[in-house]
């Protein structure tokens, strides 16, 4: 593995351990985003095992971080921002599912716009709150972890 590599991957590994339970919120959603992104640039390749596997393995990836947003609510305290979170990531799931079997690149736009959404309205919560009161109390729940090591490229 090449040094700069490891070095951003080692910087990457403390970003996330040292990241508010917000902030990881919002280093999700940018995980998401970028493996979508790297799914569509899929459809630019014209060799198909390259297509294929570029789409399937970032959608999978994408979904990934979103069903583990998903698991990650707090249904008992979370309330109606819950149960309004866990209807999106089940929707957005559901679209790049179909998106990944028909390998067609629509869905992932649309699902790109709805977490581009959240991203930039979670971003502009913690740059507004100065950081902590709201944004942990959405963050307690949403309820999210330190994502899995397996979901990193």
């Amino acid at each position: 593995m090449f040094p700069q590599m490891k070095a951003w991957q080692a910087y990457r590994q403390v970003a996330t351990q040292t990241a508010s339970p917000a902030q990881v919120v919002l280093l999700l959603y940018n995980g998401a985003i970028r493996f979508l992104e790297q799914a569509r640039l899929g459809f630019g390749f014209d060799d198909p095992k390259e297509f294929n596997e570029t789409i399937n393995n970032n959608i999978l990836r994408a979904q990934a971080i979103i069903n583990e947003m998903n698991q990650a609510l707090n249904m008992a305290e979370g309330g109606e921002f819950a149960q309004k979170m866990r209807g999106l990531y089940d929707y957005l799931d559901r679209i790049l599912q179909e998106s990944n079997v028909g390998k067609t690149e629509p869905g992932i736009q649309e699902v790109i716009k709805h977490i581009t959404v959240l991203r930039d309205a979670w971003a502009e919560m913690l740059l507004q709150g100065s950081g902590t009161a709201d944004a942990d109390a959405l963050a307690r729940a949403q309820s999210v972890v330190t994502p899995p090591a397996q979901l990193s490229p």
